[in-house]
């Protein structure tokens, strides 16, 4: 098998370490295999989905002192207003912030949404869940 490198921030690899030993995995390849295989599943079922209207949440969690995060959400909310119809901003302890964001529109297009929060600098977590919507034709 090839050997490939990754860089990931300390923090995600501690909880990364507890999930292998808490799971079983044998190793962290192990793990990190498993885990690929379910992102590919999942753009399995993304590409059976395409062209199809959904409804959806966009959960969003961040380090709260990270202002160019919160930021680049804002500019988010506005680049795709054609299918954001609500989003919430609550702020969790002292450490985090919540941001969730209601979608509707074109699967592709809420996939792209998603795709840009992720790639947005200080994001902790982003999870969409989703729902296809039947065709009025």
């Amino acid at each position: 098998m090839p050997v490939v490198s990754i860089t990931l921030p300390s923090e995600l690899l501690k909880r990364f370490d507890r999930l292998v030993k808490s799971k079983g995995y044998f190793s962290r390849s192990e793990a990190f295999r498993e885990a690929i295989r379910g992102l590919l599943l999942q753009e399995d079922i993304i590409q059976l989905e395409k062209g199809k209207r959904i409804a959806a949440t966009v959960m969003v969690i961040f380090d709260s002192v990270r202002r160019d995060t919160d930021l680049r959400l804002t500019e988010l909310r506005s680049e795709y207003d054609e299918i954001v119809m609500e989003n919430i901003h609550r702020h969790i302890g002292d450490e985090y912030c919540l941001e969730i964001f209601i979608a509707e529109g074109e699967y592709s297009k809420v996939l792209e949404f998603v795709g840009k929060i992720r790639g947005i600098r200080g994001i902790i977590d982003a999870k969409l869940e989703f729902l296809t919507l039947k065709s009025n034709h």
